[in-house]
């Protein structure tokens, strides 16, 4: 049996800054409303045409190997979390192998948004833990903004996301008492529609019908989101999961040296913070300069605060994360 660590870390997000400001061009709405909802400032969207979500999880990628000082054809497998994947299939993840340039490891593509990036972790830890692979390549990577209703009519979504990637190696360890210690994932069907892109998809509606129809009021090809029921939700689901994963290693809150949360909305990691009496120092927050990336944003912030210096060998580090589905997660690691 062996743990799992992370190698090596590395993130990218396009130049092209968007500002609240930016976005009041396009529609009604203002610098002042954002940042009171949601705490964001700016966001990226790509113009770059390399900038695909494979794309972009390539140059993150890259990063992350260089800083895991390993060579690219160490990578035994690839996981890839996205919910905007470059073609509706196959899946990003055989895309990256093949810009990467090495050899035909497998490629599997994670669809849990939010927390998908915590779930790939999760399926890549235990990979590594049975002793099938020795380095696997974690990948989050989105791109929303040429998916958004940039309109007063879509205005509660589509200030929130931005565009980006994260990448991690994770990496065989023999040291039992460090790297990822546990992972908690759960799900909540029931409320799946409550944050959901509904067409195109074989259940509903798929592209014939949105054609066929050609009805300029359809909303169901964008994201839709009930704000409230989402917060409320989340920051039960936040506090849960975070409890559970320091139970099972009998760890108390004081034990944390950094809380790295899904950078959903600000409101919701300071709602957090306060509850579990975290100081400014234990949470790492960017969702300011970068919004929402769904799986892209923990991997970012991750890599950031490590880059930063905020997160240093010994420390206790907390991944924490939820959003549509309903699903939730957190990583417990050793750093």
């Amino acid at each position: 049996m062996y743990h799992s660590k992370i190698n090596g870390l590395g993130f990218y997000v396009p130049e092209n800054v968007v500002t609240n400001n930016d976005l009041s061009k396009l529609m009604d709405t203002n610098d002042e409303w954002i940042q009171e909802r949601t705490g964001i400032k700016e966001r990226r969207h790509v113009v770059l045409p390399e900038d695909t979500t494979s794309g972009m999880a390539l140059k993150a990628s890259k990063i992350a190997i260089e800083r895991a000082g390993i060579d690219k054809n160490d990578i035994d497998f690839i996981v890839f979390a996205t919910l905007s994947p470059d073609y509706y299939f196959p899946g990003p993840g055989v895309t990256l192998q093949k810009e990467l340039g090495i050899k035909t490891v497998g490629a599997l593509d994670v669809r849990n948004q939010c927390s998908g990036f915590i779930y790939a972790l999760s399926v890549a830890d235990q990979f590594i833990k049975t002793g099938m692979y020795k380095n696997v390549l974690v990948v989050g990577s989105e791109i929303h903004s040429k998916g958004l209703d940039m309109t007063t009519r879509g205005r509660g979504v589509s200030v929130i996301f931005g565009d980006g990637a994260g990448a991690v190696v994770l990496s065989r360890a023999e040291d039992l008492s460090k790297g990822i210690l546990s992972t908690h994932l759960h799900s909540e069907g029931e409320h799946a529609e409550e944050l959901a892109l509904i067409a195109p998809g074989m259940g509903k509606r798929w592209v014939t019908d949105i054609i066929n129809e050609n009805n300029p009021e359809d909303e169901s090809y964008y994201p839709h989101m009930n704000g409230q029921f989402v917060f409320k939700n989340a920051v039960v689901r936040f506090s849960e999961v975070i409890n559970e994963g320091l139970q099972a290693n009998n760890l108390q809150v004081s034990d944390i040296n950094m809380l790295i949360p899904h950078q959903a909305n600000l409101r919701i990691s300071q709602f957090i913070q306060q509850k579990f009496k975290l100081t400014d120092d234990q949470v790492y927050n960017n969702i300011m300069k970068y919004g929402n990336t769904t799986a892209a944003s923990v991997p970012i912030a991750l890599t950031e605060a490590w880059e930063n210096g905020k997160i240093k060998e010994g420390d206790l580090v907390v991944l924490a994360a939820f959003g549509s589905g309903f699903t939730w997660a957190s990583a417990i690691i050793r750093w």
